[in-house]
């Protein structure tokens, strides 16, 4: 592991510059305290400091995810996490990302200048540019349905798309549903890629055949709806499978104004299982992610990383929640 001398060796400068710069000093300019930091990155250099009790920070950094609300999808990813982080004596700071930031800071670089020892990622897209510098970090990190391979220090935790997508077509063709649409959530999310594939693969299970004009990439929002639904209503649709419970919000709302029964003419099943989907009308037939789980679990394997337990990939698993936004094919939606 490298040590500040060698940091010194490497940029030509004094040892003690370099401790001024790792730690924040004001008698040094803002320019040569970066470029101590991003030394310190790429030899792999850990500060003593973040090793000290006192000083025992992880971070929470949250990009395109709400949040703050008990209803939202990532109140209790985050509380699951901080809670866990309490019993062990872990400060958490929760750090909302913007795009500039990423492109003012570099993402280890942010981490080591404000003193954090690893950081959970949610709601990253692929094309960010901190899941680009993710292949090459020393840092502790855990993200949130996205995996960086060949990386020791990153781990991938999420749950199950296939076993979920599965339940729902499972669910679905046990009804009688042969006609099933699929509104995905947002391109150039891994976590959409996988359902799509994983409600192509169940179909097929299931003998089931897909077709283009029944399957659409919306976004993570229930404004998602009112641009495919009418395609898949005309398509012949019984049955709509949602990539969230947002979307599936969407598409009751969109049906119903379009004089479609929720579930006598048409069957929709969400994702996630927030709040909002027993609330509905009617409650929402969804698959359940166990997000204080999620959380919790975020944090023991961010700790793992942390004291140098390298973990791959961690997936719980989903579970059915059936109500009533869901039911038997009636012969009349079967040959609309």
């Amino acid at each position: 592991m490298a040590t500040i001398k060698d940091i010194a060796n490497r940029l030509g400068v004094s040892v003690s510059t370099v401790s001024k710069g790792l730690n924040g000093a004001s008698d040094i300019s803002e320019e040569l305290r970066q470029m101590v930091l991003d030394t310190a990155v790429e030899m792999g250099y850990s500060t003593k400091r973040s090793k000290k009790e006192e000083n025992r920070k992880l971070c929470i950094l949250i990009e395109n995810m709400d949040y703050e609300s008990i209803d939202e999808f990532g109140y209790d990813l985050v509380l699951g996490f901080k809670q866990n982080a309490f019993r062990h004596n872990w400060d958490v700071d929760i750090i909302p990302v913007t795009s500039s930031l990423q492109a003012e800071e570099k993402y280890d670089t942010f981490l080591l200048k404000n003193g954090y020892c690893g950081a959970f990622l949610m709601g990253f897209a692929l094309h960010d540019e901190w899941m680009q510098q993710l292949a090459n970090t020393t840092m502790p990190s855990v993200l949130l349905d996205n995996y960086i391979s060949d990386n020791p220090n990153v781990c991938y935790i999420g749950t199950d798309s296939y076993e979920g997508i599965s339940m729902a077509v499972r669910h679905l063709h046990k009804l009688g549903h042969k006609k099933i649409a699929f509104l995905n959530g947002s391109l150039y999310s891994m976590v959409s890629d996988h359902r799509q594939e994983a409600f192509e693969m169940a179909m097929e299970s299931e003998g089931l055949t897909t077709s283009e004009d029944l399957m659409a990439y919306g976004y993570y929002v229930s404004d998602s709806a009112q641009y495919h639904v009418p395609g898949f209503l005309s398509a012949g649709a019984t049955a709509i499978l949602c990539g969230n419970d947002l979307i599936a919000k969407g598409v009751i709302n969109e049906c119903t104004a379009r004089g479609f029964r929720v579930p006598e003419d048409i069957s929709v099943i969400g994702f996630d299982d927030i709040p909002l989907a027993a609330a509905l009308t009617p409650p929402l037939t969804t698959i359940r992610q166990e997000r204080n789980e999620l959380g919790k679990c975020a944090y023991i394997i961010l700790n793992s990383l942390v004291h140098h337990i390298s973990i791959s990939k961690t997936l719980l698993r989903p579970k059915l929640i059936e109500r009533e936004s869901t039911t038997r094919v009636s012969k009349r939606t079967s040959n609309h």
